[in-house]
């Protein structure tokens, strides 16, 4: 879970947002701008929409050009594609079918008690139907960092879009509407629920920074139906759905869970996400780069689709400490051990450390080490720490795509004027998949631009950062 604050199939480079933001702002005055901006500060929810959390205010949408707003509206078919083969290739290995590697991997450290769960019949095919990825716009394109299947903005977002089209009537002068338009993301949302007589939103205490916004999308969904409810809660009916806001790492701390999931796995109850550990893992990206499933990905995937993610998603390995053959290397890193990493200049250190998942430190900015901005001392002790790690919690190593540098401008609330702000940016595109079985589709309800300043090197939430709806 991250903050807010997963032809038609072929890779398309983003338009230059530099020219097109310039070109946005230059359409507005400065007394516009700073009054859109005070329009949508002033607009925000008196209970706020992040717990403790504050940002700055772009003026505008952030413009992505036509031809990225094409390419994520095609997305989201490649990425529910890319769960479904996940959960196949899975499947298949726990059955014997493909190498028992894969779930082994998958269920390391892992309780009994969720392995079973994941391998309940009632879950057999069930996938995330909120899919959102974090894309990092680059100097070649852009590049997919992860994946995230319990993702916080769904409330933020659909505020955000609701308010800058408000914000634009302050001028007579067009301005371009946000992706997914006024109501995408609700009404995405509420179509993950089919006719559930009552939907339940989870909120877990880790997650309590996000259940202002959660509270604030129940208020515009209808009270009498969906309903904001702590971990304690356990009166779920027959027929009822329920939204899991909490991370399965931290099902000790859910007294509800237990309750929850024996009744969806007996259909008396709906839940999204499923209990499936596996679609929290952001080891699913060196699965996909491994070779030796490279068939299973083509068959699955097709042709176009598998090409087209390894375009966007970097290279990715698992630290799996296990000795290697004396005559064998890491794939694309001439690497006979993973303690060589720690011998890896500066310059040869442009490369991302995280945990794959069910962890406290797998989501946000926390548990993320860039080699190129560590010292060595720092880099290596993180190493280390990542292979002792394994048998429990395993690390990721990703190729690292630095973002570029593109022009934004916020409200300074000193001075109340508009100031510019060079910036990188990561794109959160919100994919609700509603319908069941091969009719299920994912519609892509909004996109969320978070614009941090140049000198930050991973893009998160963060206060000096600009959250704004993005537009085509």
């Amino acid at each position: 879970m991250k903050p807010g604050p997963r032809a038609a199939c072929r890779h398309l480079t983003p338009d230059p947002a530099p020219s097109s933001l310039t070109t946005s702002l230059n359409a507005i005055s400065a007394s516009t701008a700073a009054a859109r901006a005070r329009f949508i500060r002033e607009a925000l929810p008196a209970g706020g929409l992040f717990a403790g959390q504050t940002w700055r205010t772009s003026p505008t949408p952030f413009p992505i050009g036509t031809a990225l707003a094409a390419d994520l509206e095609s997305l989201g078919r490649v990425l529910l594609q890319f769960y479904r083969a996940v959960n196949l290739l899975y499947r298949r290995s726990v059955d014997g079918k493909s190498p028992e590697w894969i779930a082994h991997l998958l269920d390391q450290g892992k309780p009994a008690d969720l392995i079973a769960l994941q391998r309940h019949p009632t879950f057999k095919s069930d996938t995330p139907r909120v899919i959102r990825p974090d894309i990092l716009l680059t100097e070649g394109g852009y590049a997919i960092s992860e994946l995230d299947s319990v993702p916080g903005g769904i409330g933020l977002t659909q505020w955000l879009n609701q308010t800058y089209t408000a914000a634009a009537g302050i001028d007579p002068n067009d301005t371009p509407g946000v992706i997914g338009g006024t109501d995408g993301m609700k009404h995405g949302f509420a179509s993950l629920f089919g006719d559930a007589a009552q939907v339940h939103l989870v909120v877990s205490e880790e997650s309590a920074g996000y259940r202002p916004e959660m509270d604030w999308l129940a208020g515009e969904l209808g009270r009498e139906r969906f309903v904001v409810r702590d971990t304690a809660f356990t009166g779920f009916q027959s027929g009822d759905a329920a939204y899991r806001f909490f991370e399965l790492f931290d099902l000790p701390n859910i007294a509800s869970a237990t309750a929850l999931f024996a009744q969806a796995a007996e259909r008396t109850v709906r839940v999204t996400p499923p209990p499936k550990p596996i679609f929290e893992e952001k080891l699913l990206f060196a699965l996909l780069w491994n070779r030796n499933l490279r068939s299973f990905w083509r068959q699955e995937l097709g042709e176009a689709f598998f090409n087209r993610l390894l375009k966007v998603i970097p290279q990715t390995w698992v630290l799996d400490p296990t000795p290697l053959p004396p005559q064998a290397a890491y794939p694309g890193l001439d690497l006979t051990d993973w303690s060589q990493l720690k011998a890896l200049s500066q310059k040869e250190r442009d490369l991302i450390l995280k945990v794959s998942g069910f962890n406290a430190n797998a989501w946000g900015a926390r548990g993320v080490h860039l080699g190129s901005d560590l010292s060595t001392a720092e880099w290596s002790a993180a190493v280390d720490a990542a292979l002792a790690a394994f048998p429990q919690s395993p690390y990721i190593l990703q190729r690292f795509h630095r973002p570029r540098v593109v022009e934004s401008t916020y409200l300074d609330a000193a001075s109340d004027l508009p100031v510019a702000m060079p910036g990188r940016v990561r794109l959160c595109p919100y994919y609700f998949v509603s319908g069941d079985g091969d009719a299920a589709r994912p519609s892509l309800g909004g996109v969320l631009a978070t614009v941090v300043p140049s000198d930050k090197k991973i893009v998160h939430g963060m206060t000096d950062a600009i959250l704004a709806p993005c537009s085509a």
